[in-house]
């Protein structure tokens, strides 16, 4: 039996279709606030199941428990707010009232029925919740770009597949479940990620694999700092290594369209409860899961997970130590199963790489697949938009 959602049930605030068509035409009168690109990937993702037990947008009880206490006001662990920012050129809102929720272009992708509106100290959210305050951390620029108001209740979203980036392998929570039961899986492993595969991903992928049913390849397809991959070169590199490299019945790839916050350790329990809604139960936590920069412990990410109750987070965390390759060993390994010394492995920094392939370079086999590497030298020769293609330095990045 595949794993409960979070908090026992699964949301399902989520229209297409004729009943999308509907909600938007009732809404034509509303007045309406503006989502940006983080927030609309969050409405996706509250619509959709994926923040359950969450129905919306936080309001100030919730937000005050998750930043200093890491639970919802009702009990559940959850570890980062999820709120939508009042902007400049939106109607002042009050309780009560419906309200259209749009992107910047005036499409409508939901609605909410306001509940509150609060102001937050977004240095205190900093300081509690990404552990610094320093403006060259991307998830401070962020909330340095906000009001300071936020404005919570519940939601629904409108889901608009013809506008879908990877349309073949965008899932929700309900179908990863009926495609994990009809293939017979009771466990499955997540794999979060937002940088091309390489062989340290792949040793930690299978090792997981020994000991599941399934793998769920879930790559992060939301918002990103500028200098990580581009979505289509990643997926590009999955679907590649996908074809000879797996079990074609063991594996399932999915995009998780959920926007980074650079939250080091307590976004990787965010992933991690994200990932039961979709139906895992274990979880891969690398090394510096969604570290940026060097404001993360290298294995912060994984001590967090000691904090907390197993029965309160309801998923397994799976850590791994960095792999590498030993020349020696001739094998990919890690510190723990390796007992050569650091000259004998093959380990590339993310910017050896990238200049390695803006200069032409094949990165060498014992470091990522040689398809992979063709994949990514194709990238980095683009004269725009992927640049900055390489690959990243942490399993769980």
């Amino acid at each position: 039996m595949l794993v409960a959602p979070h908090g026992g049930r699964l949301v399902d605030r989520q229209f297409e279709g004729l009943e999308a068509e509907e909600l938007i035409g009732g809404l034509r009168g509303c007045r309406s606030l503006t989502l940006n690109a983080r927030e609309r990937n969050d409405l996706e993702m509250i619509g959709n199941g994926a923040m359950s037990p969450m129905e919306g947008f936080m309001c100030s009880p919730d937000y005050h428990s998750v930043v200093d206490l890491m639970h919802l006001a009702s009990g559940p662990l959850w570890s980062l707010p999820v709120v939508l920012s009042a902007k400049d050129g939106d109607p002042e809102v009050s309780p009560g009232e419906k309200v259209a929720l749009v992107d910047t272009s005036g499409d409508i992708w939901g609605d909410m029925v306001v509940e509150e509106v609060f102001h937050a100290d977004l240095d205190m959210e900093a300081e509690k919740t990404l552990g610094t305050q320093d403006p060259a951390h991307p998830g401070v620029a962020y909330l340095r770009s906000l009001s300071g108001h936020y404005i919570g209740g519940p939601v629904r979203s409108v889901r608009r597949r013809r506008t879908e980036s990877f349309p073949n392998y965008r899932l929700d929570p309900k179908e990863t479940r009926v495609l994990f039961r009809a293939r017979g899986w009771n466990s499955v492993v997540a794999f979060q990620t937002r940088n091309p595969i390489h062989r340290a991903h792949e040793y930690i992928q299978k090792c997981a694999m020994e000991i599941v049913d399934g793998l769920l390849l879930h790559p992060l397809v939301g918002e990103t700092q500028e200098g990580d991959i581009p979505a289509e070169v990643r997926m590009r590199c999955y679907e590649e290594i996908l074809k000879d490299y797996y079990p074609s019945t063991r594996v399932a790839m999915s995009v998780f369209p959920a926007a980074m916050r650079y939250a080091g350790p307590r976004e990787a329990v965010f992933h991690a409860l994200l990932r039961k809604n979709y139906g895992c139960s274990h979880f891969i936590v690398g090394r510096d899961h969604a570290g940026v920069g060097s404001y993360y412990g290298t294995y912060d990410a994984q001590m967090i997970f000691d904090s907390f109750d197993p029965d309160q987070l309801g998923i397994v965390p799976l850590k791994f130590e960095h792999a590498f390759y030993c020349r020696k060993c001739d094998g990919m390994a890690t510190s723990k199963t390796c007992a050569h010394d650091s000259e004998h492995h093959v380990f590339l920094a993310g910017k050896k790489v990238r200049a390695m392939l803006r200069e032409g370079v094949m990165p060498p086999p014992e470091f990522t697949r040689p398809e992979i590497a063709r994949i990514l030298m194709e990238a980095a020769a683009q004269p725009a938009g992927n640049s900055n293609a390489g690959t990243g330095e942490g399993e769980g990045r």
